[in-house]
């Protein structure tokens, strides 16, 4: 099963050349599940002008199968659908149109407060959020605003359960506080996102896998506090593993690259911040580490798809002890980038 991670750095810079480069950069990974942060929607529930959504966006979700009026989005087959011109006309998401292009399933999840991103873009019509496409089908899905800090305008995780074939994976995709010194933010956020993986992980052969941006140094407190295996975890029982400990030595590991134009001249050196984690292996070894590395992390036609780099984990899958149906036709699989 191949696992990527991604911050898509919402609208900003050129967000519509940098859809197209991070649309290549998907369809190459052939990934079976993606978690995304900073995901924008256009006229979605967030949006200043908005119309109530209904109970499943109005709680900050929504579904494959709950939006086939809205532009660009997906049925539970995974076919891009648009019923109602006049929806079509005024809502567009940029994970749903991922999913289609790409024949995927997916779930959304907004957070915060828009309104500080809104400014930032002089755009008061775009929402933001977390959101997973995924192979196959999503039976459950579930949102959770993150504790905030002073200044903060609010973050969030989401989580999908996917339904593999060997066994259904539970799935998490969260974006935490990105103040150079809101260390003990994070850590607040760490806990209430370990208790929200606790509450929905079940009992079942998968472990869980959580992928985000963190916007913390893998040695940082908060880093070590999700692990719960270099200090105390968050929550007894629950330790996670970086998947980065399976990597190729003097792999690349940088998700925030000052070799990144879009970095290069803000604040900070070049550390990995984005990560995905994932529980001990169940019965088999499914969910085992096989292989990671980064992707993401050169142009495409000459544009820089995000200010991010994303991370690829390939994990035993439990067909075969398989990584993945298509290993065939998918390249790096194995070793670093």
């Amino acid at each position: 099963m191949r696992v990527v991670t991604w911050n898509l750095w919402w609208r900003f810079g050129p967000w519509q050349e940098r859809q197209k480069a991070i649309l290549a950069v998907l369809r190459e990974l052939r990934p079976d599940v993606v978690g995304l942060q900073e995901v924008w929607e256009q006229g979605g529930e967030h949006s200043a002008d908005a119309a109530d959504a209904g109970a499943d966006a109005a709680a900050g979700v929504v579904s494959a199968a709950d939006t086939a009026n809205a532009a660009n989005t997906t049925t539970a087959a995974g076919t891009a659908t648009a019923a109602n011109p006049a929806d079509t006309a005024n809502r567009e998401n940029l994970a749903g149109w991922l999913a289609g292009e790409l024949g995927m399933h997916w779930a959304w999840g907004t957070y915060g407060d828009p309104a500080r991103w809104q400014r930032r873009i002089g755009d008061p019509s775009v929402g933001i959020g977390n959101a997973v496409l995924s192979r196959w089908p999503v039976l459950e899905r579930d949102t959770i605003g993150l504790p905030t800090g002073e200044g903060d305008s609010g973050r969030g995780a989401l989580y999908a359960l996917l339904d593999a074939p060997a066994a259904p994976v539970p799935f998490f995709t969260a974006h935490l506080s990105s103040a150079t010194d809101a260390s003990a933010v994070r850590c607040r956020q760490v806990t209430a996102l370990v208790e929200f993986v606790a509450r929905h992980r079940g009992r079942g052969a998968h472990p869980p896998v959580i992928t985000g941006d963190f916007n913390a140094w893998p040695d940082s407190d908060e880093v070590r506090l999700l692990g719960g295996y270099k200090t105390a975890p968050a929550v007894p029982g629950q330790c996670f593993f970086d998947v980065w400990e399976y990597a190729e030595p003097g792999a690349p590991s940088a998700t925030w690259d000052i070799a990144n134009p879009y970095v290069a001249k803000s604040f900070g050196p070049s550390v990995r911040v984005d990560y995905i984690h994932v529980g001990p292996p169940g019965a088999g070894g499914i969910g085992h580490v096989r292989a990671v590395r980064r992707a993401g992390d050169a142009p495409v036609d000459g544009v820089w798809p995000s200010d991010h780099m994303a991370v690829v984990a390939d994990l035993t899958d439990g067909a075969n002890g398989s990584d993945g149906a298509d290993d065939d036709v998918r390249d790096g699989g194995a070793g670093g980038h």
